[in-house]
């Protein structure tokens, strides 16, 4: 097995930063670099490629801005391999949609066809501890509206939770990125952030937090009940509804 002193080969072609990040992607896909992994420093890595540094480090901010490493500041730190693909792939959702590519009324009918989706695989794939998970998600985000507090991070988890229990990978990257553009919608009804003039704005955001984990406890419990089409139709009612009171509370 490969050790870090001889992970890498020598390429030939010096200058080809896109061969570097190539060769450091294939370890990666093929598992021989993890998550976790800390990369040699950019000396080690240049003399193993025997190219300039400054072809490494042209490499790392490919891998970087790909969400493949992550590099930390200071002494002990350097390029660490951690998978934020997902996050980088939900950025560039957010960004189409901020260009206004997307529209409300798309992401409602995406979001629609998508989630049915998944709530069937998640029909015939739950587990215990995804109905673990789940009630533990609806329970904190309960906690939160009875103590007059929105429940918008536990409220977009659910969904996360439910692709993850689809057991379907690409699934939890497609609704891990429509999340991202819910997050960045619901957090323009927080206090002081999309209600100016309106006094009773934030009262309306609660109410809106609470009508859906209302939803949540009602799909979750049809889910468990093994209910497919009451958990279809309470999905989509909820879906429909959080769509329509975006688009009141931004409008």
């Amino acid at each position: 097995m490969k050790t870090q002193e001889n992970l890498f080969s020598p390429i030939k072609s010096k200058g080809i930063f896109e061969e570097v990040s190539s060769n450091i992607k294939r370890l990666i896909f093929d598992g021989v670099l993890k998550p976790g992994d800390r990369l040699p420093s950019e000396i080690e890595l240049a003399n193993q490629f025997s190219v300039g540094r400054q072809t490494i480090r042209e490499a790392l901010r490919i891998l970087e801005l790909s969400g493949f490493i992550t590099v930390q500041k200071g002494g002990s730190g350097g390029p660490l391999i951690k998978d934020t693909i997902i996050n980088t792939i939900s950025d560039l959702f957010l960004d189409a949609f901020r260009m206004e590519k997307i529209s409300i009324e798309e992401l409602t009918i995406a979001r629609l066809e998508i989630e049915k989706m998944v709530l069937n695989h998640v029909m015939d794939n739950l587990t215990d501890l995804d109905i673990e998970a789940l009630e533990q998600n609806v329970a904190a985000a309960r906690e939160k509206i009875e103590g007059n507090m929105m429940a918008n991070e536990e409220n977009i988890e659910f969904h996360n939770l439910l692709a993850k229990a689809s057991k379907n990978h690409v699934f939890v990257i497609v609704v891990g990125s429509i999340a991202a553009v819910l997050r960045n919608l619901l957090s323009r009804l927080s206090p002081g952030v999309g209600t100016a003039g309106d006094p009773g704005g934030y009262d309306k955001s609660i109410l809106m937090s609470g009508n859906a984990v209302r939803y949540h406890e009602e799909i979750l419990s049809a889910i468990i009940e093994k209910r497919r089409d009451a958990a279809m139709e309470l999905l989509e009612q909820h879906l429909i509804e959080v769509s329509h009171r975006i688009k009141t509370l931004i409008d």
